[in-house]
């Protein structure tokens, strides 16, 4: 069978592939820790499952509207307009599998061959995937650590071209944790301003989970000169604890949502009927459960910090917001292990800890950050410090390695 060349040349997630490498080894008996996918570990509030069980109960298990159902339009009219400031219809909101298969969508309705997406790096992975999957091409954009991971108008007035038609922004961001300021974004809202063909795909589904005193902006109202470019995705898996129920959202212009309701039809059809009502819970429901579980992450990333900066080598800076903390592994790096190998890079950092430490991490070469590692939030406070434990271990194994062949050397002369 021949595979075209635009999947072919895809690479399985590495958050999905290391998950199911720690699954894998757990199988077999070893007691791994997986740190690697972005989840939380909460199970969904029962007022949610109620909603969904009721649904059943009604029959509600037939299929609905393409893009969602006229009572999940309307609950997400209202939490957009209660959390985000932002005044919407129904036609301006679609429905999908999932925040990815929104964004997957809104690029296959409006990309053409050639045309750009500027990427901010460190990234979600997918994302570049999906642009070249849609027909586009990604461009990406560097972010130094130095700015905090976020993108700098000047970056962005590099990348942007005749070509380009998209700007994501993932304000939390998906490794980093980075969250964009009323003002950063309207820094960058200053630079579209010169290119009326680009416009922003906000993805904001960590919105829950910002942990400074200023409360997440969406870019559609930061920016309110770009309101009718901007897009914004969002979902409930990571709020309230739904990954597994496949239900993210976008609110845009209506001949955008048309477009991607078009596409929709195409592939798969209506989101699961049950997970839309029982979003609708989640939006209009009580949302005690999402400021508990913003808590209790907030507790496990200083817990995490706070352990991982005392190993040698290791920097673990604190941003934002997010469901995980990016560590700064290149201090432990180029070092021996007790085996007699050599930690080259971030990706054999990741093989090492969880051979050694029965950890799993994703290496931040995934997301664009060489010398990183992604490292969820996803357990509670006793497996976060058994693991830190262990990561701890394992690191100073590396100088010990060092220390023992220098102690050698001085004894042989």
């Amino acid at each position: 069978m021949h595979i075209a060349a635009k999947v072919a040349g895809i690479k399985p997630s590495a958050t999905v592939a290391l998950s199911a490498q720690a699954r894998t080894l757990k199988a077999k008996g070893r007691d791994v820790i997986s740190l690697a996918a972005g989840e939380p570990d909460f199970d969904t509030p029962d007022h949610i499952k109620v909603a969904a069980i009721r649904a059943i109960e009604r029959g509600e298990t037939k299929y609905t509207s393409v893009d969602g159902t006229d009572a999940l339009k309307r609950a997400i009219v209202e939490k957009l307009r209660r959390d985000n400031e932002i005044e919407c219809s129904v036609k301006q909101i679609s429905v999908g599998g999932g925040a990815s298969q929104i964004i997957f969508s809104a690029l296959c309705a409006t990309l053409e061959a050639d045309d750009q997406v500027v990427v901010p790096a460190p990234y979600w992975p997918t994302y570049l995937d999906m642009v070249t999957l849609a027909g586009g091409t990604p461009v990406v954009a560097c972010c130094e650590a130095e700015h905090g991971f976020k993108l700098q108008p000047e970056t962005l007035r590099d990348c942007l071209t005749r070509r380009t038609r998209w700007l994501i922004v993932n304000s939390p961001n998906n490794p980093t944790g980075a969250v964009y300021s009323e003002q950063e974004l309207r820094g960058l809202a200053d630079v579209l301003a010169d290119y009326p063909d680009v416009n922003v795909m906000s993805d904001e589904v960590y919105e829950s989970l910002n942990y400074e005193a200023t409360p997440h902006r969406s870019f559609a109202v930061a920016a309110k000169s770009l309101a009718d470019r901007v897009f914004t995705v969002n979902g409930v898996s990571k709020t309230y604890a739904m990954t597994g129920w496949r239900i993210g959202f976008g609110c845009g212009s209506e001949d955008l949502i048309v477009a991607m309701a078009a596409v929709q039809s195409k592939c798969t059809t209506n989101p699961c009927s049950i997970s839309q009502a029982a979003a609708v819970a989640a939006l209009i429901g009580p949302q005690i459960c999402v400021g508990e579980m913003r808590n209790a992450f907030a507790a496990r990333r200083l817990l995490v910090a706070r352990r991982l900066n005392r190993i040698e080598g290791v920097k673990c800076r604190l941003l934002g917001g997010g469901l995980s903390v990016f560590v700064d592994f290149t201090g432990v790096l180029n070092r021996r292990t007790p085996g007699g190998g050599v930690v080259r890079d971030d990706v054999e950092l990741a093989s090492y800890l969880l051979e050694r430490a029965n950890v799993a991490v994703v290496p931040g070469t995934a997301f664009g950050a060489p010398g990183f590692a992604r490292i969820a939030l996803g357990g509670t406070d006793a497996v976060l410090e058994e693991a830190c434990d262990r990561i701890e271990a394992a690191c100073d194994e590396l100088f010990d390695a060092k220390a023992r062949r220098a102690s050698v050397r001085a004894a042989t002369g």
